[in-house]
């Protein structure tokens, strides 16, 4: 029996990762602030994970063979982890973020060494507790956390780099609604002049994915994307074809807001190395249907699509 620590792991594909560690037979402990209850059949500590001493606290003697942590967010939580986790585990798994290539513009889908975390330089002295703050340097927060875990030599772990996540019936982003509302109404959908396409993975697949590693013994970043990316026209296709009626316009702006998944530069990341490590990840777009269903509900999907698509620039 393994000894698994889960950091948050409350929702999405974190409580998917919790079924399938316990359905394994592992000893699952979770640990929150108690604002809500975790998986049945785990072992529940309730600590601040901002509060060192809260932690240790909540810890006490406790060792494990694998922390994954769901919600580290900042490098002010990845100092914290490192210290208090450094001896209580063979190995720690951080749940990280396609958006730390978010300086790297490129055309071809990106490799893990297009950002060394040992070269991204940290600062503890930006306002990290500030939710407004933290919200809009989302991506910054998560390179700074990777840059406090990789500065240890003596500390094994992994960075999972996530795709965009779609599926689910408790999608709690909102993002898919974005777009059903605008294609129920047929209301414009702002996207840039030049809209890239993006990778995404679905929930179950992450979840799978984060299963697989806990039981690997790599280090380092590592991408999880579903093979081939799909375009912002890709994802409202697939949503007009489950809603009677539905309507696609694609508007292209200069300036201001963008739909949620459109992008002006490149969020397509290569999924080589977890493939030669022994992940075989699906398609995107052989998923990308039950996704829509899953999240948006499957009332009223009409047996044949007939939904009109339009594209204005």
């Amino acid at each position: 029996m393994r000894e698994i620590c889960v950091i948050g792991g409350n929702r999405y594909f974190g409580k998917r990762l919790i079924d399938r560690l316990t359905a394994a037979g592992d000893r699952v402990t979770v640990v929150n602030r108690g604002s809500s209850a975790p998986p049945t059949g785990t072992v529940h500590l309730i600590a601040d994970r901002d509060d060192e001493d809260s932690l240790e606290k909540a810890l006490g003697s406790r060792t494990f063979d694998v922390v994954v942590d769901q919600v580290c967010y900042t490098p002010r939580q990845a100092e914290i982890a490192r210290r208090v986790f450094a001896g209580r585990t063979r190995r720690y798994v951080m749940t990280s973020t396609v958006e730390v290539y978010e300086y790297e513009d490129a055309a071809a889908p990106v490799a893990e060494s297009a950002v060394d975390p040992r070269t991204v330089a940290v600062d503890q002295g930006l306002p990290w507790g500030d939710p407004e703050f933290l919200d809009a340097h989302y991506g910054e927060g998560k390179r700074q956390a990777e840059a406090v875990f990789a500065a240890d030599p003596f500390f094994p772990h992994v960075t999972v780099r996530v795709a965009h996540v779609l599926g689910g019936d408790d999608d709690f982003t909102g993002r898919l609604e974005h777009y059903a509302e605008r294609v129920r109404t047929g209301e414009a959908i702002a996207v840039p002049p030049v809209n890239h396409p993006a990778t995404y993975i679905h929930v179950e697949e992450i979840a799978d994915f984060l299963f697989w590693t806990v039981g690997e013994d790599f280090t380092g970043p590592v991408n999880a994307a579903s093979h081939g990316p799909l375009t912002t026209r890709e994802l409202c296709d697939a949503i007009a074809a489950h809603l009677p009626g539905g309507r696609t316009l694609l508007r292209a702006v200069e300036s201001g807001e963008v739909s949620p998944f459109s992008f002006s530069r490149s969020y397509g990341m290569d999924n080589s190395r977890a493939t030669r490590l022994g992940f075989a990840f699906g398609d995107a777009r052989e998923w990308l249907a039950r996704a829509v269903a899953e999240t948006l509900g499957k009332a009223g999907r009409p047996a044949e699509a007939d939904a009109v698509t339009a594209l204005s620039m």
